[in-house]
């Protein structure tokens, strides 16, 4: 499943997380016994696919995002997986739709809007337990955001100024680990 899910979203440029943050997350999610996770970005399914295959049976993901015609397509992909039944997605701008969850939540999965990264941050922290885990994708953005890439677009701007705040929230111990294209990982104290 997982590797049509790769080659159909390559072909339509749909960007998914890479095969070994879906490996980090899985592992992750069974490390830190998470049984209720929000995931910030659907697009079709294959990040919380991999969270999912490692959900205890009474494990709940939801997952936001405001593409219909893409969260639909999920859809199919968790039921032929055998996972639908673990996963909630509700449609809407995640912004305006975290505020409106109940915690706690043991682990948060971001990975949407760049811009909106540090609004995210500041709408699932409230919604994590003491000790849950927020976990943040694309924190290296293809070098860019270390410099070894010269760029200065705004999803640039934006990921750099992101990184400062994650390692240095005063909620967090956190870290960015140079898996896929850079995993934040943070523990709320």
């Amino acid at each position: 499943m997982r590797n049509a899910m790769d080659t159909i979203t390559l072909a339509e440029n749909i960007p998914i997380v890479s095969s070994s943050i879906g490996h980090a997350l899985r592992v992750l999610v069974r490390a830190t016994a998470a049984r209720r996770i929000v995931e910030v970005g659907t697009a079709t399914g294959y990040s919380a696919l991999w969270m999912a295959s490692a959900l205890p049976t009474d494990g709940r993901i939801i997952t936001i995002d405001p593409d219909r015609s893409r969260t639909d397509r999920a859809r199919t992909h968790w039921r032929a997986a055998g996972v639908a039944d673990r996963i909630e997605v509700i449609g809407g701008k995640a912004l305006e739709e975290l505020p409106k969850l109940r915690g706690p939540f043991d682990l948060a999965f971001i990975d949407a809007l760049k811009s909106e990264y540090a609004g995210y941050l500041a709408a699932v922290l409230p919604l994590l337990r003491a000790g849950g885990t927020v976990l943040v994708d694309n924190l290296l953005w293809d070098g860019r955001a270390s410099g070894a890439v010269l760029a200065d677009d705004a999803d640039t701007r934006a990921i750099r100024e992101f990184n400062r705040l994650f390692v240095r929230h005063p909620q967090l111990d956190a870290t960015i680990l140079s898996v896929g294209d850079g995993l934040g990982v943070g523990v709320k104290r």
